[in-house]
């Protein structure tokens, strides 16, 4: 299977924010990334797009640790944040993942908690006990997530009685309360109506702004919307890397013209 990656990224690492290079994830001695190498801009949506199966979400996991609490995962290569080896044995995996914020793919606010509570439970979990800071950071959280305006005045609402496309968003705040440098996001639309989804999108094209941002999609017109650059992905290969309008209109791979114009997948 021939694999194309973009030929006019630079090789320069100083050039982006996070790297991935040869990675490979087993499962009980199964693989099901194989070998991929992609790079990432600061400041830039990245789409990666493939059928169900394809590794997109188990890839995704290997940028922020996650794998590390799966027994039967392994993983192998190097992934790079400013130059640092995330899996080196110095590396600490929760100060890392302070760093690489991590967005589901189901809303997952903590249900027992307030918005402002699950907004602030990371901040107090790294033993910021200040009320001042606390809502200072609450409050810029939830603008950033585009949802202050819509809950600044029920802060001590429960969060599960937000709606959907509400209850992603306080996700994200949470996600963005600990101040991360890269937002991982899990198909963050999936499950929600096509208002909540293009509110979401909107944060996520808002947020590119100040965040590298890294997204799991099925959605190819919501990777067309949101995303400078898109990765098709199948049967555990990077098949094809490259700017997300380029993806789609002039695709070097067949497959990867098979895939967009929907005829598998």
């Amino acid at each position: 299977m021939q694999n194309i990656v973009s030929e006019k990224l630079p090789v320069d690492e100083k050039k982006y924010k996070m790297i991935a290079e040869n990675v490979s994830v087993y499962y009980g001695g199964v693989q099901a990334v194989k070998n991929i190498t992609m790079r990432f801009r600061e400041r830039t949506v990245t789409s990666l797009i493939g059928p169900s199966g394809c590794g997109k979400t188990t890839f995704l996991r290997c940028l922020n640790r996650m794998h590390d609490m799966t027994k039967s995962a392994k993983v192998e290569g190097r992934i790079l944040l400013d130059g640092e080896d995330l899996y080196s044995k110095g590396v600490d995996p929760i100060y890392h993942r302070r760093k690489v914020g991590m967005v589901f793919q189901k809303p997952n606010p903590f249900p027992t908690m307030s918005i402002y509570d699950n907004v602030a439970a990371g901040l107090r979990l790294n033993g910021i006990r200040d009320k001042k800071v606390l809502d200072e950071i609450v409050e810029d959280s939830l603008k950033m997530a585009y949802l202050w305006d819509e809950v600044k005045d029920n802060l001590k609402k429960p969060a599960m009685e937000l709606s959907g496309g509400q209850q992603q968003r306080v996700c994200i705040a949470r996600a963005l309360a600990i101040q991360p440098e890269v937002l991982l996001m899990d198909e963050p639309a999936s499950a929600l109506d096509p208002i909540a989804t293009q509110k979401i999108e909107e944060t996520i094209i808002e947020l590119a702004k100040e965040f590298t941002i890294i997204i799991v999609t099925h959605n190819m017109q919501q990777a067309v919307r949101v995303s400078d650059y898109t990765a098709f992905m199948y049967l555990g290969d990077l098949i094809e890397f490259e700017e997300t309008k380029k993806i789609f209109t002039q695709p070097k791979n067949e497959l990867t013209a098979k895939y967009v114009q929907g005829q598998f997948g």
